[in-house]
């Protein structure tokens, strides 16, 4: 599996993004995508994700972004989108695209992107 995130920007604090990222490959028996990033010195955290894609799907969201972002799937085109609203100075990170692909019953494959960089001004 591929995954190539698009839509990094400079953005001013308050405004809006959104990013995307799109899945090629051997996208069968996906369990879970979303959305991870690292700012610089800091820990790589999860933003969103979904989860138990086959099960109907449930959404992880961080506590810092709740009612902020949101995160959504196009299972035709193999895209996993993060709507960014009121964006704030300590959002900017590289935000990386992250899957999760079932190999057993008891264990997963799991795939990176590269990253797109979102900046917030102040």
């Amino acid at each position: 599996v591929h995954l190539v995130e698009s839509g990094g920007d400079l953005v001013q604090a308050g405004g809006s993004l959104n990013v995307s990222c799109e899945a090629s490959g051997d996208t069968a028996d996906i369990g879970a995508v979303g959305w991870y990033r690292e700012a610089p010195g800091k820990r790589r955290e999860l933003v969103a994700l979904l989860r138990g894609l086959r099960e109907g799907g449930f959404v992880d969201i961080a506590d810092s972004v709740k009612g902020r972002f949101s995160i959504s799937m196009d299972s035709a085109k193999n895209l996993v989108h993060l709507q960014m609203s009121a964006l704030r100075p300590e959002d900017t990170a590289l935000y990386l695209c992250y899957a999760e692909q079932l190999i057993t019953s008891i264990s997963i494959r799991t795939y990176w992107g590269q990253g797109t960089q979102v900046t917030v001004s102040s």
